[in-house]
């Protein structure tokens, strides 16, 4: 299948690098407290509601925290602090900077640009950007008539977002559009390329009053690893809905947790309080308010979650959770003031439950690099946890890429011309979803690897013929010059994507 999903089979037998995490173990020994921030400013503390750690390889020890103050404060993960400093001491001794990003809560920030600038999205209805190293606003996203719970950059273009308000509403930014006008601190405003009203409404709520508008918020957005989709889930019911940006007058399809011969009491509204994507995005978590976290295959959405883990208690939609980076645990808050983490193999065993925290444990994320993970709190702390243990072998997607990077590139392309031609020996459906990735691995070991030994020449021409190759595979973000062609490309240049899975599956 030439889609978005035969193009994470062929990154996968190209080589597609996800960095080695270490091992996590099924114990809370294996985690030690790496030490405890206070979110304060002026003596005054504050409840921290998003944490991020940098993306990339500089600066995956950098910690950035937004609170409800409107503050964005940057900390040095790498810190070594003493076990008998106080919180305030900690967070002075590994405070990088902090300033007002915004005079209201900030609820979502993310890393763009090689981590040179940050995104904060805030109840005062914008996005800004931030010069990172500057402190200095370079922009502001202004359309939204709500508070902006969430936020997603491009995979691969960092000038493109995603954004959910509270206002019922997605739209689609990009920070190359011209200046729509100049705000009073003669900051460049931009306006959305596109924005999609009322996109999660109760089918029973024609008339939706003011008091009632918290009903229709969208509370979690991503962007899909294809570049194109766009995932979206609110607060008003279950249900995941997916979008094509090249066609947004409704939605691709949808996944729920409840089956469609269930009743309407059993598939009764349960929001959902955050989305999440592994590296590679084939797997997707949905935090519902039922105090369940859903697990879907991206492959398979039409068959609902393949799992589903349940023992935190999500009481508000502030409590968050998200997938590692190689999709093999689970980390949530939760609103009893602990942190859990799931095997993602072992759905019915009981989580690694965190017990440090006084309050509800809202925000987490994970450090892409180590094994480091970050929780936030309503006790007005950020705790850093690092993982004790590490295995010599594991079964995580990492491990399996690394065997499969050994193929070279023109027996992949001639192998994945082969599996076009003769199709695949069973249906994706015919496969355990959570071992399907696995299963397509094994059966490429099998494979005679050619032994390679060419002079240094030679070896420079293969590369250039593989790089003279890549510039006639370019995507249409590369083709074209135009801001706006990611979301409207010609049609000769419109690459297939999960719609057309959806499509096929049907």
């Amino acid at each position: 299948m030439d889609s978005f999903f035969q193009g994470i089979r062929s990154r996968e037998l190209t080589g597609f690098r996800v960095r080695k995490r270490p091992c996590i173990g099924d114990k809370a020994s294996d985690f030690a407290e790496f030490g405890g921030l206070a979110i304060e400013h002026n003596g005054d503390e504050t409840p921290p509601l998003a944490i991020s750690f940098g993306k990339t390889s500089k600066s995956s020890h950098i910690l950035a925290v937004s609170d409800e103050d409107g503050y964005l404060s940057l900390f040095d993960a790498r810190k070594k602090l003493p076990s008998h400093a106080s919180h305030q001491e900690c967070s002075g001794k590994s405070r990088i900077s902090e300033w007002v990003a915004h005079q209201n809560a900030i609820f979502d920030i993310c890393w763009i640009k090689e981590d040179t600038s940050i995104l904060t999205a805030s109840g005062d209805q914008t996005i800004k950007v931030w010069d990172a190293q500057e402190e200095k606003c370079t922009g502001v996203l202004m359309g939204h008539t709500g508070s902006i719970k969430s936020m997603y950059p491009h995979p691969a273009n960092s000038d493109l977002l995603v954004s959910g308000s509270r206002d019922g509403s997605f739209a689609i930014w990009d920070l190359r559009c011209k200046v729509a006008s100049k705000s009073r601190c003669s900051e460049a405003c931009i306006t959305s390329t596109a924005m999609v009203r009322r996109a999660h409404v109760s089918p029973q709520a024609k008339r939706i009053r003011r008091n009632k508008a918290a009903s229709m918020s969208i509370t979690s957005v991503l962007y899909l690893k294809d570049g194109i989709s766009i995932a979206t889930a609110g607060a008003v019911d279950s249900i995941v809905k997916f979008w094509d940006t090249r066609n947004l007058k409704a939605q691709v399809t949808q996944a729920c947790p409840h089956p469609k011969s269930s009743t309407e009491k059993e598939r009764r509204l349960h929001g959902i309080s955050s989305l999440s994507q592994d590296l590679n995005g084939v797997f997707l978590t949905a935090s519902c308010m039922d105090n369940r976290i859903y697990l879907y295959n991206v492959l398979q959405l039409e068959k609902g979650p393949i799992k589903s883990f349940s023992g935190c208690r999500i009481e508000s939609f502030f409590v968050k959770s998200a997938i590692s980076p190689d999709a093999a645990q689970i980390l949530t808050g939760s609103s009893d003031g602990n942190a859990y983490i799931w095997q993602v193999n072992k759905p019915d065993k009981d989580p690694i439950t965190l017990k440090t925290h006084d309050g509800e444990v809202t925000a987490v994320d994970w450090c892409p690099l180590d094994g480091k993970i970050a929780t936030a709190s309503d006790d007005f702390t950020v705790r850093i946890w690092n993982v004790q243990s590490s295995c010599a072998d594991s079964r995580s997607p990492s491990s399996i890429r690394r065997r499969i990077m050994a193929i070279p590139t023109e027996e992949c392309r001639r192998l994945l011309r082969n599996e076009e031609l003769m199709g695949l020996a069973k249906a994706p459906g015919d496969l355990h979803p959570s071992d399907e990735v696995c299963h397509e691995m094994d059966s490429l070991n099998s494979i005679t690897m050619p032994a390679i030994s060419t002079p240094e020449p030679q070896r420079r021409r293969f590369s250039s013929d593989c790089d003279s190759k890549e510039t006639f595979e370019k995507t249409p973000e590369a083709a074209m010059k135009s801001p706006s062609s990611v979301l409207n490309p010609p049609s000769s240049l419109k690459r297939k994507t999960i719609r057309d899975y959806f499509l096929a599956a049907q």
